[in-house]
């Protein structure tokens, strides 16, 4: 059966806000995880949400840029296509250049996924690096700080796509995935992995959103199809930010007495 939790949706009018309201989440994530443990091990998506999010922490007349510990952060990703550092769809190509290129995190702190190399290769050195940063033995799994996530048309994050090997991988850490309908492989964490993080949110934006939207979180249980639904952090909480054309089928409490706002939060409790 799967995990109880509860989920916590924040939606803002538009693109540029929800933005802004993900730089916040992220620099207040790396800064509760520097203040409890000294560093900050946060891994973060590809794709097009988070792009504006990552070159607003890098804007020195955002008021991010400041507040960031950036000597504390520890940088690893979630997944990776199987295309090199500098190819158009690298997610670490498209985070080195609105982000990293221009603030002061040191290089040895950036973990990037050799998506390069042959996929398995890629996948068990990724899983070797991460298990020597941890500190873990053969049996032990990280606890990621904070874990960013987005989520597709499809209903996939992180490279877990429906109906592929990784839905059903319990005991990696990483592992290299096939994806038959992309006719492609992909790098990626495994669910398990992504549920021991002390904090998971997922930014989506979108007009293409809203029903894949509601049936994750409101639809039937059927992770094959619809893996995003494998996320239920060990934690009990699970967060999302979302535009308003992403959250235009979810449903928003407003008591009678107040109007409605374009921005709001709203919780639900998945069983």
């Amino acid at each position: 059966m799967p995990r109880s939790v509860v989920v916590t949706y924040k939606v803002w009018p538009t693109a540029e806000e929800i933005a802004a309201a993900a730089a916040e989440e992220f620099v207040s994530a790396v800064n509760k995880a520097v203040d409890a443990r000294g560093v900050a091990r946060v891994a973060i998506s590809g794709g097009n949400s988070p792009q504006a999010t990552f070159a607003m922490l890098a804007d020195r007349d955002q008021p991010y840029f400041a507040r960031m510990p950036w000597s504390k952060l520890h940088l690893f990703w979630v997944d990776e296509r199987t295309v090199g550092p500098e190819d158009k769809d690298s997610n670490y190509g498209m985070t080195k250049k609105a982000m990293l290129d221009h603030v002061p995190l040191p290089a040895a702190e950036v973990h990037r996924m050799e998506g390069e190399l042959e996929p398995e290769v890629a996948a068990a050195r990724y899983e070797e690096l991460i298990r020597r940063e941890f500190g873990l033995d053969r049996n032990g799994s990280p606890v990621f700080d904070f874990i960013q996530l987005g989520m597709g048309d499809d209903g996939h994050c992180a490279s877990l796509f429906p109906h592929t090997a990784a839905i059903h991988e319990l005991g990696k850490i990483v592992m290299a995935n096939h994806v038959p309908q992309m006719n492609t492989w992909r790098i990626t964490l495994t669910w398990p992995v992504i549920n021991k993080a002390r904090e998971v949110s997922f930014w989506i934006e979108g007009a293409k959103k809203p029903a894949i939207l509601r049936e994750v979180l409101l639809g039937k249980y059927d992770p094959e199809s619809k893996p995003s639904q494998l996320i239920r952090p060990e934690s009990g909480q699970l967060g999302f930010l979302l535009d308003a054309a992403a959250a235009a089928d979810l449903p928003r409490t407003v008591s009678d007495d107040e109007p409605e706002e374009e921005n709001y939060s709203a919780t639900l409790e998945l069983k």
